[in-house]
């Protein structure tokens, strides 16, 4: 889009470029695959490799001509993208941090089990890309599922462990939230209903937070009612208007008691009471932590998902000799970071040689509090539906936030921040303390009251306003938080608590 005028007064045609994504339940991926990953970038797109919201990556900049190919060396190196877009269940989240459970290996598996659980049947991927034979009789690749019309809209599903709601999983269509025991993982309570996309001007459009309707405990009960949840949507979801197609409209449309009838008749069991829960935080756990199965983990600040070498720093090029050691595994966090995973005590040093060479520790423990709480959707030049700046126009606002943070002594808070080019919520901006939702070319929404947790939408604070604008109005929000706030009371409470929204 950064060419369309340039191009258009030459009369040349648009220059069209394609997005991939892969499928990487909970967001892990092997050192082998990630060098495939690596190389397939270098060869087929801009290079860069974005880590999305939704823990897996994507290339942007493809040609026409390098689709098949991309799509042909990703199935090489056992990668895929099915049912990484359209209307169908997307890349599963999951809770990122082995520090959160020493159960955390035992509740991951569900991200890939859900992910096989909700695979579409059809063998047109293969077909289209990978030149299998097509199958002529439709009726072998009939989808109990999908059907033959799929879901009304995009669904999507996340794992959290409290006391961390790192994946924001309340803004989900479908959130299992981990309730543990004496040690032992009881099921999860389920929560449905949860969805960021709006549209400006359609006030029948709205974000919403997932609605907790019970808790399920055996694995077969769990994966039974996540099923049934997806095909009530797909019978009662709207069809009609894409705009309201998404499952929080159906929930609020059927009501939460009949929506949730509906799914305890077709699972054929009440779901229990919901078990009580408690969220603290939703930031990444920075730096080396040790799991509970003895082995380090690093997790990087990547800014807003953006793995490329620059003349800062050469990350793409650590993380590929990181992987060549082969004495890791990778994690990709719901903030856009990336953990180096699985290290062995024994490899613990040659892994934190390459870090420091490549200066990525200086750089993750340089990075200040309201930039490693940041993150910030595609946008331009690439998203088609990108009113404004996000990812590439966020790092430099911060660079102006962060003296009005320090001019006030707020330099260590954490604050939940986000940008979007959209109303359309990629990177979950309604559920944060402060959100800029894109209105047009350098114009936002600025957006305040969001909770810490991921328990409470904020509400529009100022409509459509520039930088000088935004950085006066945060000026003045910042100094107002300094001299008026409660002990140890958040700024999203600060604002809900003096109702400046």
């Amino acid at each position: 889009r950064d060419r369309r005028e340039e191009r258009a007064e030459k009369k040349l045609d648009r220059l069209y470029t394609f997005m991939i994504r892969l499928r990487l339940p909970g967001g892990f991926i092997s050192p082998e695959k990630w060098i495939a990953a690596h190389h397939i970038a270098g060869e087929n797109s801009t290079g860069a490799i974005k880590i999305t919201t939704r823990q897996t990556i994507q290339l942007h900049g493809l040609l026409k001509s390098n689709i098949r190919p991309t799509i042909q060396a990703f199935n090489e190196a056992s990668l895929d993208s099915i049912a990484t877009c359209g209307d169908i269940n997307r890349n599963i989240t999951c809770a990122s941090h082995p520090k959160q459970s020493p159960l955390h290996s035992e509740i991951f598996a569900f991200a890939d089990k859900i992910s096989e659980l909700l695979m579409p049947k059809t063998k047109a991927y293969y077909e289209i890309w990978l030149d299998e034979e097509k199958i002529i009789d439709k009726k072998e690749e009939e989808d109990p599922l999908y059907k033959d019309h799929y879901l009304p809209r995009k669904f999507k599903i996340g794992i959290a462990i409290p006391p961390n709601n790192d994946v924001d999983v309340f803004t989900n269509d479908l959130g299992l939230i981990a309730i543990i025991e004496d040690g032992i993982l009881k099921g999860f309570n389920i929560a449905v209903g949860g969805g960021m996309s709006t549209t400006h001007g359609n006030a029948a459009t709205y974000a919403r937070l997932g609605t907790v309707i019970g808790f399920v405990d055996t694995e077969a009960k769990i994966l039974k009612t996540v099923y049934e949840i997806v095909t009530v949507q797909r019978d009662f979801g709207n069809r009609s208007d894409r705009k309201l197609a998404r499952l929080k409209y159906t929930v609020d449309n059927m009501g939460v008691d009949n929506f949730k009838r509906e799914v305890e008749k077709r699972i054929g069991f009440d779901l229990e009471p919901a078990k009580p829960f408690s969220f603290k935080q939703r930031s990444d756990y920075y730096g080396w932590l040790q799991g509970e199965n003895g082995l380090w983990y690093y997790t990087i600040f990547i800014e807003n998902g953006r793995i490329l070498d620059d003349e800062n720093l050469a990350l793409k090029t650590a993380l590929l000799e990181i992987a060549k050691t082969g004495k890791t595994n990778f994690l990709f966090t719901a903030n856009q970071n990336m953990i180096v995973s699985d290290v062995s005590e024994a490899d613990k040093e040659t892994i934190h040689k390459i870090l420091d060479r490549f200066k990525i520790i200086a750089h993750t423990e340089a990075t200040s509090s309201i930039r490693k709480n940041a993150i910030a959707c595609v946008a331009l030049p690439t998203c088609p539906l990108a009113l404004a700046e996000a990812q590439r126009y966020m790092p430099s606002l911060i660079s102006k936030i962060e003296p009005l943070l320090q001019s006030h002594g707020l330099e260590e808070e954490d604050i939940i921040m986000r940008m979007t080019g959209c109303p359309n919520g990629c990177a979950r901006p309604y559920a944060a303390e402060i959100a800029f939702v894109g209105t047009g070319p350098g114009k936002y929404n600025l957006q305040l009251g969001g909770d810490h947790q991921g328990q409470r939408l904020n509400k529009v604070y100022k409509e459509s306003l520039d930088e000088n604008a935004i950085l006066q109005e945060l000026n003045t929000l910042f100094a107002s938080f300094k001299n008026e706030r409660i002990e140890n009371e958040r700024l999203g409470d600060f604002v809900m608590r003096k109702e400046l929204v």
